[in-house]
């Protein structure tokens, strides 16, 4: 391929800027489809070295979005993955599943709710029997909707569904998988810019991803003694399907605008920070949060 992850480009430029964003209102979950432009996972460019060989994987919300361009360049470096969605979004599923196949490795693929104790437990019942084992386990699948009356616009279900989705099966899953993890395994979690700066109309969601640094600094405390090491990608705006299903449409024609590089990140450039924290480079790292944020500061 011409041009990878590894060439030399201006970051302003390098990806669509707001004033070329076309993502009129969609559905939750929503599809990169029917997006304009389509989201960039990488198929074109990611090149894989080898870095995740023969590495079992789980990833969750691994349809589309941050998910999709996670499972394939995990492919890429040599993973298996196993990947985890909600049943609505089968045909996204499939085409980051063909993706994964075309790059030569095995995907599982799970759907189901996670707010479903038990079905956090099946993935992971599913993923040592198809693997055997688990090396690295991605938290990534989230829910947020977006309320211009901040508080008073948040109701109880909706509440519920934000916590049970991006805390309580995080918590599941972990506490699932970690006795199918040996030394060296990773767990990664996506906490968000949110933690650290929150909008309003994102107060349920915001206070989720704090939480979710904080479970992350603890979690890898707590397993540092089995030698599991527990990292957090902090993502800023990010051009994935969860914006148009989940934003009006006048706040998608100028989502990125905010950050100092003036763009929105595509789910491409957030890949290469999982596969970091995965491999074996990353390992006198744990505890951390990396901000993938276009300049945007982690205070």
């Amino acid at each position: 391929m011409a041009d990878d992850q590894y060439t030399q480009r201006d970051p302003r430029d390098q990806y669509p800027r707001p004033d070329e964003q076309r993502g009129q209102e969609q559905g939750h979950p929503g599809t990169g489809s029917a997006m304009t432009p389509e989201p960039d996972y990488g198929e074109k460019t990611y090149r894989g070295s080898d870095r995740l060989a023969d590495r079992k994987a789980i990833i969750t919300g691994g349809d589309s979005g941050i998910g999709r361009a996670v499972a394939l360049a995990f492919a890429r470096e040599g993973a298996d993955v196993l990947l985890s969605y909600l049943e609505e979004e089968q045909e996204d599923a499939e085409r980051t599943a063909q993706l994964v196949r075309d790059a030569g490795r095995t995907a599982v693929l799970v759907p189901g709710d996670l707010r479903d104790e038990q079905h956090c437990g099946h993935i992971v019942e599913r993923a040592v029997a198809e693997f055997g084992r688990i090396d690295v386990l991605v938290n990534n699948a989230a829910y947020q909707m977006s309320q211009d009356e901040g508080l008073l616009g948040i109701s109880t279900e909706q509440l519920d569904r934000v916590f049970k989705t991006n805390i309580y099966a995080m918590f599941w899953l972990c506490k699932a998988a970690v006795p199918h993890m040996r030394p060296g395994s990773s767990i990664i979690t996506t906490s968000s810019i949110q933690a650290f700066q929150p909008s309003p109309e994102l107060m349920d969601y915001a206070s989720t991803k704090a939480a979710i640094v904080n479970f992350s600094k603890a979690l890898s405390a707590d397993l540092v003694g089995k030698g599991i090491r527990v990292n957090s990608v902090a993502p800023g705006p990010v051009w994935t399907p969860l914006i148009p299903a989940t934003m009006p449409k006048e706040k998608v024609e100028s989502f990125g605008g905010q950050v100092p590089l003036g763009r929105a990140a595509q789910p491409a450039e957030l890949a290469p920070p999982y596969v970091f924290f995965a491999s074996q480079e990353s390992s006198y790292i744990t505890g951390e949060v990396l901000g993938v944020t276009g300049g945007q500061l982690l205070t």
